[in-house]
């Protein structure tokens, strides 16, 4: 039976740092490599909120990237 094996995690904050000409939403985003393949997601909530709590601009979005290794 095939195994998949964490490999890599990441952890990427996405920011609204203003509008456009046509008044939608422009978004940069920080990816932070090297996250603990072990990390629970409150915990990852919770440093996220804390980077973001150094930013001016507001956190729009919060996310989790996992890389795996398929297995067989």
């Amino acid at each position: 039976m095939a195994q998949a094996i964490i490999v890599d995690s990441k952890l990427r904050l996405v920011f609204e740092t203003g509008l456009n000409e046509q008044g939608k939403p422009v978004y940069k985003s920080k990816t932070y490599n090297s996250v603990k393949p072990s990390a629970t997601a409150d915990q990852l909530f919770t440093v996220g909120q804390a980077i973001a709590g150094l930013s001016s601009y507001p956190l729009a979005e919060l996310n989790r990237n996992d890389s795996f290794d398929i297995v067989g």
